[in-house]
């Protein structure tokens, strides 16, 4: 079935899964001239875009439904996908290294300016509908609206950039690795036992929970092709694929980098001077400034994610969403991009690279991150009414 306001004809859908298709496989082709570690990570962008859009998988929502209606189905969701990254990000960076190369989990400083960063995220994460993997697949998914706030998320990550060495002199106790700190012999254990008692103190408060272990049409071929997928399948997917990242590129899945670094790109095309910011000063930034975002393993892996949701959206036959009528919703999303990105850049990252990935890497950072974000989705969602954001119609799906 086609989605609201989409084109109500097969071909148009059709057109776009022809021209995703073709973007993707010209783009690998590119990718894979110049390194064929970062093509993998373009495919594994690609499997992620098609998990979050199939399964509708999201934060924002989640929070939302978690706050304003007591239903627990999307965090439930995401407490199945830490447990399952946790458990297979452990035995690697216990080792320390893959394939001949070295591994490092997503381990940031945690202090004042991290709190007010994620805080803030969360306030944007509310008035844009969507984190910033959301904003990912759903623009990926011909979401207009999205798209605007995509942009501002990239202005916002720049702004955020420029004034980061500020906030970096407030109080912080630096970066703390709970593995590191007990061994993983505790921290595994540890961190599962949290996720266990957060899970089981939401469902004996009250919480209502929906399965997410369904196929909500059925297990077919064509749903497997054309969704909707369960939540527990895209968690389990989600975080397979950020623990196949952290085997390929050394690293753990993150995604507000790249949107720093394209709202640098712009503003040097502007005639802003990289070298009058100390963060862009650096020999990594000034690098990634002078070369194509192709060769920027971050920047491949959110094109993945946009194509990987274009094609499931056109497989599914619901891409694209029209602007909203009025324009309360669009100031909002210019809000929420700024909020987000400026954010994202004070706390070290944004639901993926902070919370998924801290968590998964045992970072004290990515739980921080969660109890000041949870406060910020508070007040934005306090704040959608004044921008005339239905929150009534409000789901899980961003």
């Amino acid at each position: 079935m086609l989605a609201e306001n989409a084109p109500d004809w097969v071909p148009a859908q059709r057109m776009i899964l022809v021209t995703g298709g073709g973007l993707a496989v010209l783009l690998f082709a590119l990718v894979l001239a110049d390194d064929s570690t970062r093509a993998v990570l373009f495919i594994i962008g690609l499997a992620l875009g098609i998990a979050l859009y199939h399964a509708s998988f999201g934060f924002s929502g989640a929070y939302r439904n978690l706050l304003t209606k007591r239903d627990m189905t999307g965090v439930a969701a995401q407490i199945v996908m830490l447990m399952a990254a946790i458990l297979l990000f452990a035995p690697i960076l216990a080792q320390g290294s893959a394939f001949g190369h070295g591994v490092t989990g997503s381990v940031a400083p945690v202090g004042v300016s991290m709190g007010l960063g994620a805080f803030l995220f969360g306030i944007g994460m509310q008035l844009g509908s969507g984190c910033a993997s959301g904003v990912l697949y759903t623009a990926g998914g011909g979401n207009i609206r999205t798209i605007l706030v995509l942009v501002f998320f990239c202005l916002g990550a720049f702004w955020g950039s420029l004034d980061i060495g500020w906030w970096q002199t407030l109080p912080g106790i630096g970066s703390v690795s709970l593995a590191r700190e007990w061994g993983w012999e505790v921290a595994l254990p540890l961190q599962i036992g949290a996720l266990a008692l957060v899970f089981s103190g939401l469902r004996l408060g009250g919480w209502t929970m929906r399965p997410i272990t369904q196929w909500p049409t059925g297990l077919t071929w064509s749903s497997v092709l054309k969704g909707p997928w369960p939540l527990f399948v895209s968690a389990l997917l989600l975080a397979l694929l950020n623990w196949a990242t952290l085997l390929i590129a050394g690293h753990a899945w993150s995604i507000t980098w790249a949107f720093t670094l394209w709202g640098g790109k712009a503003a040097t095309l502007m005639g802003w001077d990289p070298a009058s910011s100390p963060f862009w000063a650096g020999g990594f930034q000034q690098g990634a400034l002078a070369r194509s975002i192709l060769s920027d393993t971050t920047s491949v892996m959110n094109i993945g994610v946009l194509l990987g949701a274009m094609l499931a959206a056109s497989l599914a036959g619901t891409f694209y969403k029209r602007l909203p009528p009025s324009p309360g919703p669009l100031l909002a999303a210019v809000v929420a991009g700024l909020l987000m990105g400026y954010g994202a850049r004070l706390s070290y990252g944004c639901n993926i690279g902070a919370f998924f990935s801290g968590v998964a890497s045992s970072s004290l950072h990515g739980w921080v991150w969660i109890l000041c974000a949870l406060p910020g989705n508070a007040v934005g969602i306090a704040l959608r009414r004044p921008f005339h954001m239905d929150v009534a119609k409000a789901t899980s799906s961003t």
